[in-house]
């Protein structure tokens, strides 16, 4: 499927970027730590943490007491904002492989506006709070 065809980096990206709306508590969040959460290997994070600081969705520190944090509310940063901002030419490349003389280009047209559509009205603080919401459901009650 053509829009949802997401390159690794761009799934490292989110689930950083996920992380940090998660670990959100005014302090910045150490790369390693990320990394071991999100089992992503720390030098390719690296990378994609200082393009997502180019692109104005983090903020670094250095220092001991250094790391990432998001470069504002989590509320605030889309899903669709940053896989465009992350795939841009990829995704880009890929549209325009498709052929729009075909008797499915109307069709893939509407389906790239739908997904387009779910994922710019998708923000991280969102999807973390549903995401604690589902952990949450999964803790065992133990109380008799």
């Amino acid at each position: 499927m053509g829009p949802l065809n997401i390159s690794v980096k761009g799934e490292y990206a989110l689930h950083a970027l996920l992380d940090l709306a998660l670990h959100n508590d005014g302090r910045p969040v150490k790369i390693a730590a990320i990394a071991k959460r999100q089992r992503i290997p720390q030098k390719f994070l690296e990378l994609i943490l200082a393009g997502l600081k180019q692109g104005g969705f983090v903020i670094s520190r250095r220092g001991a007491d250094g790391g990432y944090m998001l470069a504002r509310p989590a509320d605030q940063i889309t899903v669709g904002e940053v896989l465009r901002f992350v795939e841009g030419a990829r995704a880009a490349k890929a549209a325009a492989k498709r052929k729009s003389d075909s008797p499915f280009a109307a069709m893939w047209k509407d389906v790239d506006a739908a997904v387009s559509r779910i994922l710019d009205n998708t923000t991280f603080g969102q999807l973390a709070r549903e995401w604690r919401e589902r952990q949450a459901a999964y803790i065992p009650n133990w109380e008799i």
